[in-house]
């Protein structure tokens, strides 16, 4: 009763369901990819983010390259803030809110420059384009505690004097005009001796995991269900040719035509006579047409024909 899906049809229907299925697993495969990355950098914050500060010697090589799994590690450094250089970044989002992170370098007492993000301003009531204030960071021999985060890419848009389109680390090395590390820089979260005012600190990153996981069964469900409703409608079609055979063997006894599924509904479904702008259908037109020429036939008992008796 299944020979039918060999036909051309149904092996098309396969296909195009097998096509969906693929793209279905596809899509929830990369869920779970997304999933995977979310995770990593969960554990990264998990593991580093409140440990103790490492000292810029232990440190030092990771503010020339640093690796995924030492993100957000602490370090202690001791030096000077070169504020005159100070830089803030544009379009800057924290909590919710818009505004800018303040840049400024900071030289160790070791001699390497690095850079120091000091928190968020929030955009100014006063100018627009810019915060208010910036405060300045504290004068002297300063003890900044900081985490370690990667620069950012390259951005195709540029930014006013004195600030910068993103945290393009060899970006701002070029407008400082002196060497930087450039692997990565630091977030402050404590200053010693602390300022009297200071950026926001930026808020802790989130931990949540977000509804990958649950998007991706959703996508590998919707894969199953293209296959169930394949199987279904083969399911039916089964009932239907099983019923339009019992039917052909009741019709041949009564000698009758016998009535399938199909062109039962053609034969209960009204014709449509005219189409949308009031002209008439085709079929309409051919109906009109033969019923003309019946009408015209010299078999019509009901039409004279001339030279006819």
């Amino acid at each position: 009763m299944y020979r039918f899906l060999a036909s051309t049809r149904w092996i098309g229907w396969l296909l195009l369901v097998s096509l969906f299925a693929l793209v279905f697993a596809f899509l929830g495969h990369w869920q779970m990819d997304r999933r995977e990355g979310v995770l990593t950098e969960i554990s990264h914050v998990k593991q580093n983010y409140d440990a103790q500060p490492v000292s810029f010697d232990e440190a030092a090589a990771l503010f020339e390259a640093l690796p995924q799994e030492a993100k957000w590690t602490p370090v202690a450094l001791h030096g000077t803030y070169l504020s005159d250089d100070t830089a803030i970044v544009r379009n800057r989002i924290s909590g919710s809110r818009p505004g800018y992170e303040v840049l400024v370098p900071f030289r160790t007492k070791e001699g390497t420059i690095v850079i120091i993000n000091r928190g968020f301003l929030p955009i100014g009531n006063d100018s627009a384009g810019k915060p208010d204030a910036v405060p300045a960071p504290p004068s002297g021999t300063v003890e900044v505690d900081v985490r370690l985060k990667g620069g950012e890419p390259t951005l195709d848009r540029g930014a006013p004097q004195g600030q910068l389109a993103s945290i393009d680390l060899p970006a701002y090395e070029k407008l400082l005009g002196y060497d930087v590390a450039t692997g990565s820089y630091g977030l402050m979260f404590a200053e010693d001796p602390a300022p009297s005012s200071a950026p926001t600190q930026l808020v802790r990153p989130d931990e949540d995991e977000g509804p990958h996981l649950s998007y991706s069964f959703q996508w590998y469900a919707f894969g199953v269900l293209v296959f169930v409703g394949f199987g279904y409608a083969a399911k039916q079609q089964k009932r239907i040719n099983k019923e339009d055979k019992e039917e052909r063997a009741a019709a041949a006894l009564r000698g009758e035509e016998p009535v399938l599924h199909q062109a039962h509904r053609l034969r209960n479904r009204p014709k449509k006579l005219v189409r949308r702008d009031g002209s008439p259908t085709d079929e309409a037109t051919e109906d009109a047409y033969l019923d003309e020429l019946e009408r015209k036939s010299p078999d019509n008992p009901k039409v004279e024909v001339p030279g006819t008796n």
